[in-house]
């Protein structure tokens, strides 16, 4: 095991290469990075927000109102379908589940139950239906959300919303956001270098709820200012607060769209294009066909954006909302709608911005105390096993730190004051392997073996002892990682990295080492028996 194998010492030599051209960009200013030829990786290690500074946003989901919005849903859907079938109920009952219609005869219940059984089918042939249907005494029907959908309801808008928001906060540019679930219905965003908290909340916390609704050219606006609006119908307003009275069915919705953009009216003003998937080009070719000469209104978010008159029918799935925005605004809603719409709104309960003082004040911290580590493990080795094998065992922990830092680089990993707790860990871990290999081969010297012979059977015996310490560290490194957050999973990632790289270095080098000195030295004893 102690010989100078070829394989060892090029492995030993990609792993410095290695090392070197992951780490070197860490060196490097941003636009010495990018100047770098394509074939050079550029990425360095990302600041976590402790160190770099940034925003701190503690969300809670208002699961409460989500599911008020979808039992309001189901009663506009149950009076829809009743309405195309010709079905009149004597009485509609909501209840905290879902809603109760009574009709005049047993006619009537055979009728509305055809009609409102669609609403209860799933979208797929094994998908489980969230909603149900049931006859009830006195020609009643009863359309509501299983149990099941009621009690899932909360924990998938928290899974659900986490993506949404991090398909945004991704999309301003934020590099390695932390985002993580608290508790039941609380969400953690923490964002390194974004210096502008209040436009991060902006885009975070808008739910962005888009639909496509025909205005009520019916009803009059003044009645309904004056509070008589029809049971299908709303009052909305624009951003001038001009009053529009739409109807409440629904002809497209957000859900409906595969890409926005910004793009340029006829007057090369700012606007949004946008395109629908199959179905929601159908449902909005459909609905332009049979409205031509009419208005409809875009909405987000019980705002009316913009409402033209169709001049014809748009098959396509393509179109363009217009509107007062700036390059800003619109570049902000194209974010909205990309990212996707927030199943339930958001509110922020907790906000903390990290300065870039603060962080520089961390990293220096942090380096010296990785700096002060470091150089108290290296005493100790010199003291302990001389300079020989004590600075073999310097350059074992200076390459396992290049690895960390090179495969941190490699990853996009984000270093965090915690995790340099786990770098300066990864250090004493390293050098521990070493130990364990030195008192090894001092007990066997002192036992009467030859150099060779304890040189050997102190990489061979301690072997098994350096794999199952390792181990042990790996799977509690894990465990935090995958339960932890923030700051934790920050150490338990560099903790985990450093397993690896504390592995190769600190048995590789000394091998490679020794033997190099064992072939060149040919010494009759070994230094550390004394």
């Amino acid at each position: 095991m102690i010989h100078l194998s070829r394989w060892k010492v090029i492995l030993l030599a990609l792993s410095v290469a290695f090392g070197v051209l992951f780490a070197f960009p860490n060196l490097l200013t941003p636009a010495q990075r990018e100047a770098l030829p394509g074939f050079l990786p550029k990425s360095g290690v990302n600041l976590g927000l402790d160190l770099q500074g940034g925003s701190y946003l503690l969300l809670e989901v208002d699961v409460s109102e989500m599911q008020a919005a979808r039992l309001e849903n189901l009663r506009e859907d149950v009076a829809a379908s009743l309405q195309t079938a010709g079905v009149t109920p004597v009485t509609t009952t909501p209840d905290e589940a879902g809603v109760t219609v009574t009709f005049v005869d047993r006619a009537g219940q055979d009728a509305a139950f055809t009609a409102l059984r669609p609403l209860t089918q799933s979208g797929g042939l094994n998908a489980v239906s969230e909603r149900t249907i049931q006859r009830l005494s006195d020609n009643r029907v009863r359309v509501a959300y299983t149990e099941q959908a009621l009690r899932t309801m909360g924990p998938d808008a928290v899974t659900q919303s986490i993506e949404v928001v991090r398909r945004r906060v991704d999309a301003l540019g934020t590099r390695e956001p932390s985002i993580t679930r608290q508790g039941a219905n609380r969400i953690v965003v923490q964002a390194p270098g974004e210096s502008d908290p209040a436009a991060l909340e902006r885009v975070i916390g808008q739910t962005a709820q888009l639909t496509f609704q025909m205005v009520d050219v019916e009803n009059s606006v003044e009645q309904a200012l004056a509070g008589i609006v029809p049971p299908d119908a709303e009052l909305l307003y624009d951003d001038q607060q001009n009053p529009y009275l739409v109807k409440r069915r629904v002809l497209v919705s957000g859900e409906n769209l595969t890409r926005a953009g910004v793009g340029a009216d006829q007057s090369g003003r700012p606007a949004i294009d946008f395109r629908f998937d199959g179905v929601g080009a159908r449902r909005f070719g459909e609905a332009t066909a049979a409205n031509i000469g009419k208005p409809f209104a875009i909405i987000l978010d019980g705002r009316i954006i913009s409402a033209p008159t169709i001049q014809g029918a748009i098959p396509s799935g393509d179109g363009q909302i217009t509107g007062s925005f700036s390059i800003q605004t619109a570049a902000e809603l194209v974010t909205l709608l990309n990212g996707g719409a927030l199943p339930a709104p958001l509110e922020v309960v907790e906000r903390r911005t990290v300065t870039a003082e603060l962080g520089a004040d961390a990293v220096q911290a942090g380096m010296i105390s990785t700096a002060v580590g470091f150089a108290i493990i290296v005493l100790f080795m010199f003291l302990a096993y001389g300079f020989l094998f004590g600075g073999i065992s310097v350059l074992g922990l200076l390459l396992n730190g290049l690895l960390i830092i090179a495969a941190m680089s490699m990853t996009g990993a984000a270093l965090t004051l915690p995790g340099i707790a786990g770098l300066i860990l990864t250090f004493a871990v390293a050098v521990d392997a070493n130990v364990l290999i030195y008192e090894r081969m001092r007990d066997e010297a002192r036992q009467g073996r030859s150099v060779i012979a304890s040189l050997d059977a102190g990489f061979n015996k301690a072997m098994g002892t350096i794999i199952d310490a390792n181990l042990t560290t790996l799977v509690a490194a894990l465990i935090m990682f995958i339960f932890g957050a923030g700051p934790v999973r920050g150490f338990a990632w560099t903790l985990t990295i450093g397993v690896f790289t504390s592995m190769l270095s600190a048995v590789l080098v000394a091998q490679v080492g020794l033997a190099w000195w064992l072939k060149v030295a040919k010494p009759k004893k070994l230094p550390i028996a004394e």
